[in-house]
């Protein structure tokens, strides 16, 4: 079937907004997990929770931003996702809020430091876990009927052997990403910059491992119906996933690569998203094999080309703007924590 440039441009434009989201959002998540375990003190904790207080109210901006998209561009697969996993999607949003106030609340009141760190580290947690099992049920395939309405079991049914291993996925990306991002932003010398760069490691090669499991299952077990013309690209986001995990594991061995280490860390990430993408073209959610209705596509589910036009303008000025935000936000907090940055807040 034939379809618009409009139509295909912003099938690619969702998971574009999704790897940003993956990219920017996935190392402030990984480093509420990891901060527990990284920083043996409260100044390191504090160390840990300053190097994401200046942007992680900007990094949520791409979801947000995703979630509109999807339900201005395509309606019924929106509305298919945020009602079939809403359980999920509550739990996802429940965990976003209660990182927030263990973030926020840490140095504004200590004396329930014990009971901020709690939520900071269980509401990193829940998002990096249950979006990679949302994505692989979206891939997998779910039960629907002819409207399109997800049947199968709330939540519980959501977890299956491979839906569990994209979470994990997409947990071991996020834990390298926070890694990665801790050692960057952390004192150079530091203990906790010391323990940062030797958990990135590990972290990454589990992500890669994760990556052949989840391939092998995908391909053998689930066996999806890919476009055959997007081949090409398909090898060229698996080459550039594999190239920039093992570039990065490479110079991670280099006391000054913190920087690099990080990029070739997002590279990768922004690779799975767009493999996924061109996996599953033009599919927005797949129907598994006991679905009444059909799997939900560009064709069933986009919106008038007038709407992706008047959309595509907005986007053209919008975005734009998100950039120089971004731009300027990471220029200014750019450099290692310091003892003076922890002064104050954030």
């Amino acid at each position: 079937m034939d379809f618009t440039f409009l139509q295909v441009l912003w099938y690619f434009l969702i998971f574009l907004l999704i790897a940003g989201y993956f990219i920017l959002d996935g190392f402030d998540l990984g480093i509420g997990i990891l901060a527990p375990f990284v920083a043996k003190n409260e100044h390191e904790m504090e160390i840990a929770r300053r190097a994401i207080g200046p942007v992680w109210d900007g990094n949520e901006v791409w979801l947000l931003t995703a979630g509109g998209a999807l339900f201005a561009a395509f309606a019924p697969a929106y509305a298919t996702t945020f009602s079939g996993f809403y359980l999920a999607i509550m739990l996802v949003l429940f965990g976003l809020i209660l990182r927030v106030v263990g973030l926020e609340f840490a140095h504004r009141d200590p004396a329930w430091l014990k009971v901020w760190n709690v939520l900071f580290f269980v509401g990193s947690l829940f998002p990096a876990l249950l979006t990679g099992v949302a994505v692989g049920n979206i891939y997998a395939g779910i039960p629907m009927d002819a409207a399109g309405n997800y049947i199968g079991v709330p939540l519980l049914g959501l977890v299956t052997p491979f839906t569990l291993l994209c979470g994990l996925l997409g947990l071991a990306m996020m834990l390298a990403a926070g890694a990665c991002w801790l050692a960057l932003k952390a004192p150079m010398g530091s203990d906790l910059r010391k323990r940062s760069v030797s958990i990135r490691r590990p972290l990454q090669i589990a992500a890669c491992v994760l990556f052949v499991l989840v391939s092998v299952y995908g391909h053998f077990v689930i066996q999806p119906a890919m476009d055959p013309a997007l081949g090409v690209l398909r090898w060229v986001f698996v080459l550039l996933f594999v190239a920039a995990l093992v570039g990065s594991l490479v110079l991670a061995a280099r006391d000054e690569a913190d920087l690099p280490v990080f990029v070739l860390q997002s590279a990768a990430a922004f690779a799975l998203v767009f493999l996924l993408a061109t996996s599953m073209f033009p599919n927005l959610v797949v129907a598994s094999a006991d679905s009444i209705g059909p799997a939900l596509t560009i064709a069933n589910s986009v919106a008038a080309d007038s709407t992706l036009f008047w959309m595509t303008l907005i986007t053209c000025v919008g975005v734009p703007l998100v950039l120089a935000y971004h731009v300027v936000t990471y220029r200014l907090f750019a450099g290692r924590v310091t003892d003076e940055d922890l002064e104050g807040g954030y």
